[in-house]
């Protein structure tokens, strides 16, 4: 199943009165949406109460639930006690998500600092095999998505991310088609370009994971050196536009999971996203 929903709460859904993440199931769920992304960006704080109300409502709805580890985890970092703090975030979000009955947490990989660049994704790659080895002892099904990134002084380009995801059977990349297009300065045009991603994906990967990876989407606004700001689907000039890529998606009739992190207006792009398929199926 294609399931397409947003990164954390619209503006819309506190205009409209709701304040608990749980409240977002039956919210979603009427609009014909089925994801949702929790985000542990500034830490994993949540009580077990909480995550088993979330994990009640949302699976009452079949709204699916990924998570996203906190944002500072950095596994070029030279300090290895810094990569035990980013295996532990990791790990974190990972039981986590298992309390909201899902199997998918994203990870942003690492920063470069002042390391040459070929230097710091080998240590990357070290650390992230580490990661995969350090949480063995989990015996649940879970995947772990490295994310592609969008500033140039991070690691994590397509090519970085699909070679991080050869090291274990439980890596699948989280493609930020955002970032990409932020990275490239514009790289995403359209159709041609998506579908070279994924092609690529499925030739490093298999067809297994290039079928499911994870997708965040939203246009962003980028400079010359990548990543400035998430904005709506209302913008104009940035990109990238999603038409393409759910064309491909219907062609290849593959099921990534599709999280929308537009700037206020997820869940409203999430189902504009959503209705692009619907028309290509009609």
């Amino acid at each position: 199943m294609l399931r397409i929903g947003p990164s954390g709460n619209s503006l819309s859904f506190y205009e409209e009165g709701h304040k608990r993440t749980k409240e977002a199931a039956a919210w979603l769920h009427e609009k014909g949406l089925s994801a949702y992304e929790y985000s542990f960006g500034r830490g994993v704080r949540i009580s077990e109460e909480a995550a088993a109300e979330i994990a009640a409502e949302f699976a009452a709805y079949d709204i699916e639930i990924s998570s996203h580890a906190p944002y500072y985890t950095n596994f070029a970092n030279p300090d290895d006690d810094m990569i035990e703090k980013s295996i532990d975030y990791v790990r974190q979000t990972v039981l986590a998500e298992t309390m909201f009955g899902g199997r998918r947490s994203v990870f942003h990989p690492a920063s470069c600092g002042k390391s040459e660049r070929r230097e710091a994704v080998a240590r990357a790659k070290a650390n992230i095999a580490k990661l995969m080895e350090a949480l063995s002892d989990i015996t649940f099904d879970f995947i772990l998505c490295p994310e592609t990134m969008g500033k140039l002084n991070q690691i994590g380009t397509v090519e970085e991310i699909v070679d991080f995801c050869t090291l274990d059977d439980r890596l699948y990349p989280c493609f930020d088609f955002g970032h990409i297009n932020s990275y490239t300065r514009g790289g995403i045009k359209g159709y041609d370009d998506y579908k070279r991603i994924i092609d690529y994906t499925a030739d490093k990967l298999g067809d297994k994971k290039a079928g499911a990876f994870h997708v965040h989407f939203s246009k962003i606004m980028y400079g010359e050196k990548g990543e400035l700001k998430h904005l709506t689907f209302a913008d104009e000039k940035y990109g990238p536009e999603y038409e393409g890529l759910a064309k491909v998606i219907e062609e290849y009739r593959i099921e990534p999971f599709v999280i929308c992190e537009s700037d206020g207006t997820q869940a409203e792009d999430a189902l504009a996203m959503l209705k692009m398929h619907e028309a290509l199926r009609a």
